[in-house]
């Protein structure tokens, strides 16, 4: 028997595999050898091996994150985080305190709750800076933003202009009120506005992961992959700066012909020892804060009633094209059309040799007879509690419902009714949409509330995920979602990634989850976080 490289002990291990209690095993190149209790494993140390012992902390497959933006979330998150900001008075006191870059004020995470059901305009930006200084802020859900007469000056936006997709500068009298919806729209300000330097860039991405591994992920499904992502990635992973698995889709917009559909087959042959690119991202709708999302009858502003693609049997034909040529699809659908459309595209697509499957992210109003079809076409259901609990109310009182109206809004965020249907349903952040530490997801999958705020109303209790449900979202149905046979469990055979908490997540109060350690947090065998916990 050769010694393993680590052995691990605990005292409450979740396989999620059924069998005998589990409270040890040995690690060799990455991958779990053997598993059995203290007696059974202690033949496996060796005088290289490193024992850790966790105690009283309960250890589970590694965390994957179903849904992430760790590249393009650079941009996104660039100054000062306006996420906490309720109203208009408080936009104004933040960005009177925001520190300049080059001249230009920049900011994220705004909620167009903030505005109260008014047009989102750069009034309070002028009222804030005055007209002169370019101000850009990216909302929250990262499909739009808002920009001072200065940032729009700077950009040569003058009035309206033709996109390819279903983007929009939003304008009165032809006059821009600030307000851009879509990333086509959005990007006019790119060429103009500050970016980070390469090296600020690798840093900005090294500590974000880092920092995600603290939080008890090992790994993420980044749905992009654009500009410098290969580099960055690889330049980290050159210098050991790597610390989680990223499984890469780049995008692929309205417009894009066939030699770009051939260089997306061909991107899915880059890869490093713990990134690859693996699928292509589509959106075939917005969002329904910003009336861009696909309904299949306008929302209260009359807004919400096309797709972003103005052709969607353009979409169809290159899901279906990609799909043939072996590469797993990503589709953001959020409105009740869109989700239809694209449910209805998958189910000619062709299925994918690798066991990868294909995927539908957010499903935010979904319709009785379409929540079984994601279980009957084994479409993943890719969704994001947080999403729910931080951007809507109870009372319904909040945009995004009053936009839907009560019977839309009734049909939120279906994350149980899916699961009970059969349904894969894999669980992940968005980030930098919404924080990623998974315990706050894990706990709010559950109360279907903002986990610590007793306060809240829960939004549809009845969609609230057992315990074991949420982690599965995090770990066995993740890797289903991937196509992986040895991600997702802890067993001979299965990679050591894995995520120890300081209390055990199955039996915990949710509420009490999100302040609970994470203990250790280890990729391919090797620790990539340890607390101080592990060292008293």
């Amino acid at each position: 028997m050769s010694p393993a490289d680590t052995v691990v002990f605990a005292r409450t291990i979740h396989t999620l595999r059924p069998g005998a209690p589990v409270t040890a095993f040995p690690v060799h190149d990455g991958v779990a050898t053997a598993d059995g209790n203290h007696a059974s494993i202690r033949p496996h140390i060796g005088r290289g091996t490193e024992v850790i012992d966790l105690g009283a902390a309960t250890l589970t497959p590694g965390l994957i994150d179903g849904h992430i933006h760790p590249v393009m979330g650079l941009k996104l998150t660039a100054g000062v985080d306006l996420s906490s900001v309720t109203d208009l008075d408080e936009l104004i006191t933040a960005l009177r305190g925001a520190t300049l870059t080059d001249g230009w004020l920049l900011g994220w995470g705004l909620d167009p709750n903030v505005f109260d059901g008014r047009p989102v305009t750069h009034e309070p930006l002028v009222t804030a800076v005055g007209p002169d200084i370019p101000v850009v802020i990216t909302l929250f859900d990262a499909h739009s933003a808002l920009a001072s007469p200065a940032a729009l000056r700077a950009a040569g936006i003058t009035g309206p202009r033709e996109f390819a997709g279903n983007a929009e500068i939003v304008c009165t009298d032809g006059t821009p009120t600030g307000h851009l919806l879509e990333l086509e729209a959005t990007e006019l300000l790119d060429g103009v506005r500050p970016t980070d330097s390469a090296i600020e860039r690798r840093i900005r991405l090294r500590d974000l992961l880092t920092s995600m591994a603290t939080a008890g992920l090992t790994s993420g499904n980044a749905m992009d992959f654009e500009a410098d992502s290969g580099e960055l990635v690889a330049a980290l992973e050159d210098s050991d700066d790597l610390p989680m698995r990223l499984r890469f889709a780049p995008f692929c917009m309205p417009g894009t012909d066939r030699e770009q559909f051939d260089h997306i087959v061909d991107l899915q042959r880059r890869s490093g020892r713990r990134w690859r690119v693996d699928g292509v991202k589509f959106m075939i709708d917005g969002t329904i804060d910003g009336g861009t999302a696909w309904l299949e009858h306008a929302d209260a502003h009359g807004e919400s009633t096309v797709p972003f693609w103005p052709e969607p049997a353009e979409y169809r034909e290159a899901l279906h094209y990609l799909a043939a040529h072996g590469v797993p699809t990503v589709t953001h659908a959020i409105g009740d059309a869109g989700i239809r459309y694209a449910l209805d595209t998958l189910a000619d697509a062709a299925p994918l040799a690798s066991g990868v499957r294909h995927r539908i992210e957010h499903i935010e109003t979904l319709p009785d007879d379409l929540v079984p079809r994601f279980a009957e076409l084994g479409v993943v259901a890719s969704m994001q509690p947080t999403h729910c609990t931080l951007y809507t109310r109870g009372d319904q009182t909040d945009n995004w419902s009053v936009r839907l109206g009560k019977e839309r809004a009734d049909r939120a965020f279906r994350t149980r009714d899916i699961r009970d249907a059969g349904g894969v349903l894999a669980l992940g952040s968005d980030w930098p949409i919404a924080p990623f530490d998974p315990r706050h997801i894990l706990a709010d999958a559950q109360l279907r509330r903002r986990a610590g705020h007793l306060e809240d109303q829960p939004v549809r209790a009845d969609q609230g995920l057992t315990a074991s449900m949420a982690l599965e979202g995090y770990t066995s149905h993740a890797a289903r979602a991937e196509g992986s046979s040895t991600a997702g469990w802890i067993g001979v055979g299965s990679r050591a990634d894995l995520t120890a908490f300081a209390v055990d997540p199955l039996a915990a109060p949710p509420d009490e989850l999100i302040e609970a350690p994470v203990v250790l947090t280890m990729v391919d065998g090797e620790p990539v976080h340890r607390s101080e916990l592990m060292h008293r």
